[in-house]
C-alpha cells in the first residue's frame, strides 16, 4: 500500500494556509487574488508530483494521473468563508495531492485530484463541482451575482481563454473520495480519529415574513398596534419548541437571522423577516418540518390578523454515500488500529454533487473543540497524518477490488 509522507503533507497544508492568511485562519474568497494565487500554486505542485494539471475557467484545478485510468478522484475545495479556518476543504485537496504523489513515487497511478471552486457559496454553492459534472447552465451563471454585485457569468467569460473546462470522465473515473475535518464535536468527544460518513444531510431553508404597520412606539397603545416584530418573535418561539418535539437524534435547525423594518427603537415594526433552516438525512422528516413550519406561520397570521408567509430559499436533498466505498474506508481504518465512527455529515460537501454521477464516500478527522468556519479551527497534526494514510489505504482497496 502507498505510504504517505506526513511531514510533506503538513508542509503543503501550511504553505497553502499562507495564501490569504488571517491570524491563525484564512480568508480566500472565490476568484479573489488570494484564491487564484493558491490555485496556481496547487497547479504547480500537482505538475511537480507527476500529474497533468490544469486551471480552468470555472477556477477548478484538476490533476490527472499518467495513463488512461481507471482512476479515483480525490477532491474538495480551497476557497474559504471570510475569516475561516485553514483546514476546511484544504485538508481534502492536500490529501489528494499527497496520495497521488506517493503512488506515483511507488510506480502506481490511479488517483486524479480536484480542487473545486466556490463550495462555500460566495457566488454559487458547489459551482466548481457542478461544472465538473456538467450541471452548470449558462442561464444560472447570468443571474448569479457575487461580492459587489458582479455577475458570475462575467467572471467566467473573462477566463474562457484558459481552455476547455475539466470534466468528469465516466470511462476513466471509478469513484470520488473526499476527506474533511468533521466541523463538529462528535469524533473528539468519542475519542475516535476516523469518521466514515453514511450520508450528507438535506437542507431546507426558508424566509418567514410578517407585514405590520409603522407607528410611534411611544404613543400607540399596545392593544392597538400592528406589530410585525412581535408576531415574528412569537413564530420563532413556537418553531423552536415544536421542532424539538418532532426531531430525530441527528436533526438540527437554526434561526440564523432576524430583521425588523424600519429597525428603529421608537417605531413599531412595519415588517419583520427571519430565516429558518433545518437539516436531516431523512427526506420524510424534512417534509414534516416543511409542513410544520407552514402551519405555525399560518396559525400566527390568522391569530394576529397580520399577513405572514414563508418562501423557500434553498432545498437540497440528502445524499447517501456508497456503502462499498464507505466499508473500504472503515476497513482501512481498522487496519491502522483505528475504530471508525459511522456518522452523517451535517454540513454540505462537494461529495453530494459527485455522488449523483459516481460512487462517492467521505472520511472525517476530528476538529479540536468542534470548531470550524472560524480562525480557531484546528486539528491535531497526528490526526491529519493518520487520516491521510487511512484514505491512501482505502484507495488501494478500491483500485484493486
Amino acid at each position: 500500500m502507498a505510504k504517505i509522507d506526513g511531514d510533506r503533507l503538513l508542509t503543503d497544508l501550511r504553505t497553502l494556509a499562507q495564501f490569504g492568511k488571517c491570524g491563525t485562519g484564512v480568508t480566500r474568497l472565490p476568484f479573489s487574488q488570494e484564491d487564484l494565487a493558491a490555485r496556481e500554486w496547487l497547479q504547480s505542485r500537482l505538475n511537480e508530483a507527476g500529474l497533468a494539471a490544469s486551471l480552468d475557467c470555472y477556477g477548478n484545478v484538476c490533476g490527472l494521473a499518467p495513463g488512461p485510468g481507471p482512476s479515483v478522484v480525490i477532491g474538495s475545495h480551497t476557497d474559504t468563508v471570510p475569516q475561516g479556518g485553514w483546514l476546511d476543504g484544504a485538508l481534502g485537496v492536500m490529501y489528494g495531492l499527497e496520495i497521488a504523489r506517493a503512488r506515483v513515487e511507488e510506480g502506481k497511478n490511479g488517483v486524479d485530484v480536484a480542487s473545486f471552486m466556490d463550495e462555500e457559496g460566495t457566488y454559487l454553492s458547489f459551482l466548481g463541482s457542478r461544472a465538473f459534472c456538467g450541471r452548470m447552465a449558462d442561464e444560472e451563471l447570468e443571474r448569479t451575482k457575487g461580492p459587489g454585485g458582479r455577475p458570475l457569468a462575467e467572471v467566467i467569460r473573462e477566463r474562457r481563454s484558459l481552455g476547455t473546462p475539466a470534466q468528469l470522465d465516466p470511462d476513466r473515473h471509478l469513484a470520488y473520495l473526499e476527506a474533511h475535518i468533521e466541523q463538529g464535536p462528535r469524533l473528539e468527544a468519542a475519542q475516535q480519529r476516523i469518521g466514515v460518513v453514511s450520508a450528507i444531510v438535506g437542507i431546507h431553508r426558508y424566509r418567514v415574513s410578517v407585514e405590520g404597520q409603522a407607528d410611534h412606539a411611544g404613543t400607540t397603545p399596545m392593544n392597538m398596534r400592528k406589530d410585525a416584530g412581535a408576531v415574528l418573535i412569537g413564530i420563532a418561539n413556537v418553531v423552536l419548541q415544536q421542532f424539538a418535539g418532532e426531531a430525530a437524534s441527528d436533526t438540527v435547525w437554526n434561526i440564523g437571522s432576524i430583521s425588523f423594518a424600519p429597525g428603529v427603537t421608537n417605531v413599531v415594526p412595519a415588517g419583520a423577516t427571519m430565516t429558518v433552516e433545518f437539516r436531516d438525512t431523512d427526506v420524510a422528516l424534512l417534509e414534516r418540518f416543511d409542513a410544520l413550519l407552514q402551519d405555525i406561520v399560518a396559525a400566527h397570521g390568522r391569530k394576529s390578523g397580520r399577513p405572514a408567509e414563508t418562501s423557500l430559499v434553498m432545498r437540497v436533498e440528502p445524499v447517501t454515500m456508497d456503502a462499498a466505498l464507505a466499508e473500504a474506508i472503515a476497513t482501512a481504518s481498522r487496519g491502522r488500529g483505528e475504530t471508525p465512527k459511522v456518522m452523517p455529515s451535517g454540513a454540505g460537501h462537494d461529495a453530494q454533487v459527485l455522488a449523483k454521477h459516481l460512487p462517492a464516500a467521505m472520511l472525517f478527522v476530528p476538529s479540536i473543540g468542534g470548531r470550524s468556519h472560524t480562525v480557531a479551527e484546528n486539528t491535531r497534526d497526528e490526526d491529519i497524518v493518520v487520516g491521510c494514510q487511512v484514505l491512501a489505504d482505502a484507495v488501494d482497496r478500491v483500485l484493486t477490488r
